[in-house]
């Protein structure tokens, strides 16, 4: 498997990362002070939180048990930044609040929506240099 300890993986295992930490922060904060508020948003933005811990844990490990892990926790992130995305767009009123993945990730400037097609072609190239 190609390395994450440098050149592009480091990146995007940092950018996971970072998207772990605040989607963890926001959807705590947000479940503990406002949960009634919008309880969808912020229970998606936790589940958003969950799926990037386990894609930036998986993207640092090595073997092919791993590499399924990354890809599923890859998949998993793009089916709900675009079933969320599209949700969001065509009944705001169930999103009175923004989630992680509300509108495509245009509160995070649509990383959301790149992060996890940029970290599946990753782990296709790296699935091709184990090989």
């Amino acid at each position: 498997m190609a390395e994450t300890s440098s050149g592009p993986g480091r990146i995007l295992v940092t950018v996971y990362a970072i998207f772990a930490v605040a989607a963890c922060s926001r959807s705590a904060v947000q479940i503990a002070t406002e949960f009634d508020h919008a309880r969808l948003a912020y229970l998606l933005s936790a589940f958003a939180a969950v799926v990037y811990v386990v894609a930036t844990v998986a993207l640092t490990r090595r073997g092919p048990r791993w590499h399924r892990v990354a890809v599923a926790a890859c998949a998993t992130e793009l089916a709900g930044v675009l079933a969320v995305g599209t949700a969001s767009v065509l009944d705001q009123g169930a999103f009175p609040d923004q989630a992680v993945w509300s509108t495509y990730g245009s509160g995070y400037l649509f990383i959301p929506v790149v992060l996890p097609v940029l970290g599946l072609l990753w782990l296709r190239r790296t699935r091709a240099a184990m090989a």
